[in-house]
């Protein structure tokens, strides 16, 4: 375990420098927002063009399997995380003043296909069913119901939702009388797959490497990151934020996907804005404590997911921040982390076990 030595994640935004981002920041509703500006002018002017590039009849040959590797390596290593956790930040707090409205639609609409985010999807899922049951059982992607160190429990995680996530989440939109967001996430995902299919007729091989590739990689991604945040989950309080999220402090993470990995405080505090989350973390190390929150040092959720396929208990515990000397030993962490990751029945099944 390691003592807790302070924070060095990014607690502020790049300050305005040129008359472009005076003028952006005319239409924002907060300035601190100003680094998604930068960002999305800097996919504007590589990922779509590039995107684009693939489908044009004269590109051949080597040049488009060489435009085709720039923007799989551009896509996948270089934005896509960035920009899946922006989108997240814009959807928690709308970027754009309200008489800008229109342009809050421009990420999920015009940007998130070409890293294979089918529009208004992610918001359906994560704002109206995600954060609202909070990894509980009527969250159709919990994790609660599998065994969270295993390999395989996280293949039938992750194909379950490939299979029927989505009707899954259409189904509880509709049944939480949120009809609006079940109709708009079907508009979205119908409309990515009829766009697939027409480029299709055009160029199947620029379709895949520009859509369907990122499509099939978002979601991995974005169900092994679930799993990784909720893989420590206490049956007997699995609705306590500090029971069945962690948080990863200083890493590089968090300086590239703003602050993402303060999961714990994201979860108490869904509206509250990325340079905060260090602060509020701070003020609330009394109640990490008092719940044995696991705080991970120097670890992203892709490192925690490795390390658990692996059950390597050891190397967590040696990344765990002991706030207040709340664990007494290794053994204590170890004992506990593997307790949280036991797969917890169904609520049927639960029943008939009381």
């Amino acid at each position: 375990m390691r003592s807790f030595q302070g924070i060095t994640d990014p607690r502020e935004a790049t300050p305005p420098a040129t008359r472009l981002d005076f003028f952006f920041l005319s239409l924002m509703r907060d300035p601190r927002d100003l680094p998604f500006v930068h960002l999305t002018l800097k996919i504007c002017l590589t990922i779509v063009p590039l995107g684009i590039l693939l489908f044009m009849p004269w590109l051949t040959g080597l040049a488009w399997w060489g435009v085709a590797l720039l923007y799989f390596y551009l896509n996948n290593l270089v934005f896509k995380g960035p920009f899946g956790l922006m989108l997240h930040c814009t959807s928690h707090r709308p970027w754009f003043k309200k008489e800008y409205d229109w342009l809050n639609y421009f990420l999920p609409w015009i940007v998130s296909p070409f890293f294979g985010q089918t529009p208004e999807t992610y918001f359906g899922h994560h704002i109206g069913m995600h954060h609202p049951e909070n990894n509980l059982d009527e969250d159709k992607s919990t994790t609660m119901y599998y065994q969270r160190d295993s390999f395989r429990g996280f293949l039938k995680y992750f194909g379950l939702f490939m299979a029927v996530g989505f009707v899954d989440l259409f189904s509880y939109l509709k049944a939480k009388n949120r009809s609006r967001l079940a109709y708009k996430a079907l508009a979205g995902e119908l409309s990515f797959f009829l766009l697939c299919i027409g480029l299709a007729f055009v160029s199947l091989k620029a379709t895949i490497v520009v859509f369907l590739l990122p499509f099939f990689i978002f979601r991995f991604i974005a169900m092994l990151g679930n799993w990784a945040q909720h893989a420590f989950v206490d049956a007997r309080d699995p609705g306590n934020a500090y029971k069945n999220s962690v948080t990863c402090i200083n890493v590089r993470y968090n300086h590239k996907c703003w602050n993402d990995g303060y999961h714990i405080g994201h979860h108490i505090r869904p509206a509250l804005h990325w340079t905060q989350h260090p602060d509020f973390f701070l003020k609330h190390l009394d109640e990490y404590a008092e719940n044995q929150a696991l705080v991970f040092e120097g670890l992203d959720f892709g490192r925690i997911f490795i390390l658990l396929m692996r059950k390597r208990y050891d190397t967590l515990a040696s990344h765990l921040v002991n706030v207040h000397d709340a664990f007494e030993n290794d053994e204590e962490v170890i004992a506990l982390m593997k307790r949280r990751c036991q797969r917890i029945p169904r609520p049927e099944a639960r029943e008939l076990v009381h």
